[in-house]
């Protein structure tokens, strides 16, 4: 018995020993702790707004409110070359919420059991087209230029190489060349890549400071690349003197007529938030995004975003992945079609031809987005649903 309490008592020694030097790693390299750390990696998608920290992002005093004419979905859609039931697509595809809009009316409402219209969902990478309308309002001021370089508003982070030539026209068309690739490995082996640990971190500038190294030169070659919006997102906080939320809430998601407060996920709280990936709202409130790209940047007769940032926003300026088309951190899939895409099956999907927007919210596993047999989808849905 003593030899059994002797081996128990040195084996809880060894495991708070390494717990507390696992802590103590942690916080050195400015990750969540262990704990919060293992939370974030295994959850799904639609549970991380809550796992990071957040500041509130305060929603209209007067929300516009949404008409609705609700039409059947359609029976089948394409999937992959074949036709599936409409429900087996929402499921293969593990939809949270997928809502239709057309000509300004809700013509088709789901949401996967567990959630609502009220349900708060992470966007992902839709948050760079929320990124890029801040970015397009402080141009318009006369407040920001695309030829401005990043160091001319950090100039502690000069490196004397090709880094400090990043301007705000090479981060918003993903051709910056700063070297924090966006491969996502799966497993325990993924927290040790730099987009991880930007998603991760807990001091963004601390993160910034360690990754100036350099992919290509800025404007020679276009690669996808999510710390050109979190450079970006650095800038309007420094333009603006305030936190990214404060500034959304104020000139985007209140004039907007939002009718739910949605967060926007920071390193630490008073932090800097993470542009790249972490907004967080309703789906009928992401619609309102949409809804503003659709009527030519206006809400109501509030125009959200400037006429000319919009062109700049629906025109594509390069080609990314699948061949599609990029710019200002918006996709264009197929001709006239504009998309906000989120990791893990995240999108704003505007059809100017037809007056419709698609929003789907979803849970896909890392690795299983499917992306391009999902636009197609999407595509095919707002031909079909009147």
């Amino acid at each position: 018995m003593r030899r059994l309490l002797r081996v128990l008592r040195n084996t809880l020694i060894i495991i708070v020993a390494l717990g507390v030097a696992l802590t103590g790693f942690t916080k050195f390299i400015h990750y969540p702790n262990p704990i919060a750390a293992i939370k974030l990696g295994l959850a799904p998608a639609s549970k991380t707004p809550t796992l990071m920290p957040w500041h509130t992002i305060q929603p209209s005093a007067s929300p516009i409110e949404w008409p609705t004419s609700f039409a059947p979905a359609p029976e089948t859609v394409m999937w992959k070359g074949k036709a599936i039931k409409w429900q087996d697509f929402l499921d293969r595809t593990n939809t949270n919420a997928f809502l239709v809009i057309r000509n300004g009316v809700i013509t088709y409402e789901y949401y996967k059991k567990g959630f609502s219209e009220s349900s708060q969902l992470p966007s992902y990478s839709v948050a760079k087209t929320m990124t890029s309308i801040i970015a397009g309002q402080l141009i318009a001021q006369g407040k920001l230029k695309e030829s401005d370089t990043f160091i001319k508003y950090f100039p502690e982070l000069k490196t004397g190489t090709s880094f400090d030539r990043v301007t705000v026209q090479t981060l918003l068309d993903m051709q910056s060349g700063v070297g924090v690739s966006d491969n996502y490995p799966t497993g325990p082996q993924g927290w040790g890549v730099a987009i991880a640990q930007m998603y991760a971190t807990t001091d963004i500038g601390w993160f910034m400071k360690h990754n100036r190294k350099m992919a290509f030169d800025p404007g020679s070659k276009s690669e996808y690349r999510s710390v050109d919006t979190q450079m970006l997102g650095m800038i309007i906080k420094a333009i603006t003197g305030t936190t990214v939320a404060d500034y959304f809430s104020k000139n985007v998601w209140q004039p907007i007529g939002a009718k739910y407060p949605a967060t926007w996920n920071v390193d630490r709280v008073g932090g800097t938030e993470k542009t790249f990936c972490c907004f967080n709202a309703a789906a009928r409130d992401y619609a309102r995004v949409g809804l503003a790209m659709l009527n030519g940047g206006q809400a109501g007769s509030k125009q959200i975003i400037d006429p000319v940032w919009l062109k700049r926003m629906t025109t594509p300026v390069t080609k990314l992945d699948h061949n599609w088309g990029y710019g200002a951190f918006v996709w264009h899939p197929f001709p006239g079609i504009s998309q906000a895409e989120g990791l893990h099956g995240q999108y704003i999907f505007v059809n100017p031809k037809t007056r419709s927007l698609i929003v789907k919210l979803s849970d896909n596993p890392t690795g299983l987005d499917e992306t391009v047999a999902t636009a197609k989808v999407l595509l095919e849905v707002t031909k079909k649903l009147t």
